[in-house]
């Protein structure tokens, strides 16, 4: 189960997120969310949980709790919906007769 947490501390590192959902089940992944340019956090990541049983008991127990000083949302993550892509247009290509 891929759970989403967002409101973390800018100071919140990977292992934080690992040691605060072990307790609820194996812990396959954990990953803050860092700004492309700064490198700093954005202040949300991602935890991967083994199964729905472990991932649903961290969510209903750490939504709304405190961790670093700041109160937490923990919620299910939502597969990002794709972007559309446009169509390609074809050039235009004359064809020369050989007459």
């Amino acid at each position: 189960m891929n759970i989403f947490v967002s409101s973390l501390s800018f100071k919140a590192k990977k292992e934080d997120l690992l040691e605060l959902f072990a307790p609820f089940g194996e812990v396959l992944s954990a990953r803050i969310i860092l700004n492309k340019e700064t490198r700093r956090s954005r202040g949300y990541g991602f935890v991967e949980m083994s199964s729905q049983e472990e991932g649903q008991a961290a969510i209903s127990a750490l939504n709304g709790s405190e961790h670093m000083g700041r109160t937490i949302n923990v919620a299910i993550a939502h597969d990002r919906p794709t972007a559309p892509v446009a169509p390609v247009e074809e050039p235009e290509v004359e064809v020369e007769s050989e007459d």
